[in-house]
């Protein structure tokens, strides 16, 4: 359970940042009084890091010194490409909150917005999105797990016969900027909420980017533009059964002959076996959303009940994986 506080707060108080900074490594005495915290806190922070193959340390005659190890310059600094700063704020501030109230989601088979915030849980995203603040923190959290997995799920299937594409949900438009990237003749319209597009428009998907437009809409309350491939990136696990089937009938009707919709999703195995983070995240759905984790059977049954055939699967090995449905 304290591992993931542990490098939660060795990111908030800055320690990887300022150890890629120092080009050398540094004292807990150093490194408290750079980050302006006790030096008995920081030296238990940094060993806790170091057990954690988050820092390495080596004990020299002027005493321990600490430096970071690939994978922290790599994910949890944030000047990295790759960086997962932002995911683990969101994670640290807002879904370890509702993590307290796991019991009460188990109990009840609803979210924990209520407990948590105080705030309504009837609508998950206007939950979830309850201020500009915590709107951003967690729409560049998602841009960090496709800089990460995005090439991974747009390739596992060759998508370059679809050059009119449409992201719903798009967010901050890291998986459409990956897109456009890996399918340069392809372009890409991220459909969101008119508030979320104009976060996008102003701070992640620079204005020069012309192979990437926005819609604005609910895409269950408004309708949906034509496309020849949507791409669903983590948007059905938030939702039960009923309104995936109503979201992807929608999607089916405004699709091109001959086009079809990728959902990209982390997968259950079919037995139910795991794997392990698929299952801890489908818990996340419970205290955060309407939705769950599914097996690719699931996924394959509620796209061809909504029209689409043809339905294939590819696992990258990865975090997420690919469901591809074609009309």
């Amino acid at each position: 359970f304290p591992y993931p506080q542990v490098m939660f707060t060795a990111c908030e108080l800055g320690v990887f940042d300022l150890l890629l900074e120092s080009h050398e490594p540094l004292s807990a005495d150093a490194i408290a009084a750079h980050l302006g915290t006790s030096t008995t806190g920081m030296e238990r922070l940094l060993d806790a890091c170091v057990g954690l193959k988050l820092l390495a340390v080596e004990l020299t005659q002027e005493g321990a010194l600490y430096r970071n190890t690939e994978i922290s310059n790599i994910y949890l600094t944030k000047s990295s490409p790759k960086s997962q700063y932002h995911i683990m704020m969101y994670y640290s501030k807002t879904v370890y909150l509702c993590w307290h109230y796991l019991a009460d989601a188990v109990r009840e088979g609803r979210n924990q917005y209520e407990r948590a915030f105080g705030i309504s849980s009837k609508d998950p995203f206007g939950a979830m999105y309850r201020s500009e603040e915590e709107m951003l923190k967690f729409m560049a959290g998602q841009n960090s797990v496709w800089s990460i997995c995005g090439r991974d799920v747009l390739a596992a299937f060759d998508l370059s016969s679809f050059r009119q594409i449409c992201d719903l949900g798009g967010g901050g438009g890291a998986l459409a900027r990956e897109c456009v990237s890996l399918y340069p003749n392809s372009t890409v319209t991220i459909y969101d909420l008119p508030k979320v597009v104009q976060v996008a428009k102003e701070q992640f998907v620079p204005p020069e980017e012309h192979r990437i437009a926005f819609h604005e809409g609910d895409f269950f309350n408004d309708s949906i533009p034509e496309a020849e491939l949507y791409i669903l990136s983590k948007i059905l696990h938030d939702w039960d059964d009923d309104k995936c089937r109503q979201l992807l009938a929608k999607v089916h009707k405004a699709c091109k002959p001959g086009g079809a919709v990728l959902v990209v999703e982390s997968l259950l195995n079919e037995d139910k076996s795991g794997p392990l983070e698929t299952q801890l995240y489908s818990m996340n759905m419970l205290v955060q959303t309407e939705g769950k984790e599914r097996r690719a059977a699931e996924y394959s049954k509620l796209l061809e009940a909504s029209g689409f055939g043809e339905v294939q699967v590819k696992r990258t090995g990865k975090l997420y994986d690919a469901v591809l449905g074609r009309k």
